[in-house]
């Protein structure tokens, strides 16, 4: 179904544009719009949403900042050789992917000569430029920035990481913002006044994909029958972008403070025990997450619950996305202002008062 005349066209602006969730965003957009394959995985598309007003994914435009090359369309073709997406998508929504493509524009920071490099205030202002030039080119009622860019470590005091610096371009540019990883991102200190300032909604962060979004659900239910969690430990084992990333004991801890937050929220206080995450570039997009939870009951009697979560990260993520930027862009519409709380469902570390658990 293709967009009416009248119905305002809404833009997706994603950081990492060429990244593997990015791509997937893209492609299923294209795929499901065109009825070629069910919105499985989006929860905007089930009955309680029929009359929210949301966009409807034929009126999502997209475009990004990316500092990598490789065009989407070949991009598409490497995951679906994976197994990441069908068979023969990338070739039946090849145009959408190259439309996406043509939008993405040079991310940055990137190494330079010592005095040649463009500082933050700089980067800053092209990248609210590009944004600017995003709607009016593409004829946008608004624009919705989605970071799904590779985590980042925790910036060194002072430092203002390149999360910060695409957060800071949206607010400057008027786009509602969405931190889909556990980066710095708009919560930066140097960033609080000019956020508060700005009017705009914002939500985040850190997308619940797997390993915690069951934590999410089993820790509720530890919870709720007073049954005692003694230890909750956990391994992920991982490869593509994200698990090169998160080589590095830096950004995975970033990682692991929303996974943390998740049983301390849910069980009302942190349980003994950590998670590891290893980098195994031979399982690409895929993921395997193992639990290993011991728990007392009645009487004291000890036992064991142990899970093992086995998917592909870009193929749980992208229906998120897709949520997040229709919802957030309804949000901008209807003038709310601030966190979005009520988006916390989605999240490891939501933003406001949103909930950790999925209730």
């Amino acid at each position: 179904m293709s967009a009416s005349v009248s119905q305002p066209r809404v833009g997706v602006w994603l950081i990492g544009a060429r990244g593997s969730v990015a791509t997937t965003v893209v492609a299923g957009c294209a795929a499901v719009t065109a009825g070629l394959h069910p919105p499985t995985g989006m929860v905007t598309e089930t009955p309680p949403f029929e009359d929210c007003g949301l966009p409807p994914l034929s009126s999502l435009v997209f475009g990004g900042h990316d500092v990598v090359d490789c065009p989407l369309p070949k991009r598409a073709e490497a995951l679906a050789a994976g197994g990441v997406l069908p068979p023969g998508l990338p070739a039946a929504v090849a145009a959408e992917l190259a439309a996406a493509d043509r939008e993405i524009r040079p991310g940055g920071p990137v190494p330079g000569p010592a005095g040649e490099a463009p500082g933050a205030e700089e980067l800053i202002t092209a990248f609210a430029s590009d944004l600017r030039n995003f709607v009016r080119r593409c004829g946008l009622a608004r624009a919705v920035v989605v970071n799904v860019a590779s985590t980042e470590p925790a910036p060194t005091a002072g430092e203002l990481p390149a999360s910060s610096l695409y957060a800071a371009a949206a607010l400057r540019a008027g786009c509602p913002y969405v931190d889909f990883t556990p980066s710095t991102g708009l919560h930066h200190p140097a960033l609080a006044a000019e956020r508060a300032a700005s009017g705009l909604p914002y939500a985040g962060r850190d997308g619940k994909t797997g390993q915690t979004l069951l934590r999410s659900v089993l820790g509720p239910m530890f919870a709720q029958r007073a049954l005692t969690v003694r230890a909750w430990s956990g391994t992920n084992l991982l490869g593509g972008g994200d698990g090169a990333a998160l080589a590095d004991p830096a950004a995975a801890a970033a990682k692991n403070t929303g996974k943390e937050r998740v049983l301390a929220d849910t069980l009302g206080a942190a349980p003994e025990g950590e998670v590891h995450i290893d980098d195994v570039p031979a399982l690409g997009d895929w993921k395997t997450a193992w639990d290993h939870i011991a728990f007392d009951g009645f009487l004291g009697t000890r036992m064991i619950l142990q899970t093992i979560w086995q998917g592909c990260d870009s193929s749980l993520a992208a229906p998120l996305v897709l949520d997040l930027a229709r919802l957030t862009a309804r949000a901008h519409e209807a003038g709310l202002s601030g966190p979005l709380g009520e988006l916390g469902f989605y999240f490891k570390d939501p933003v406001g008062k949103g909930p950790s658990s999925l209730g």
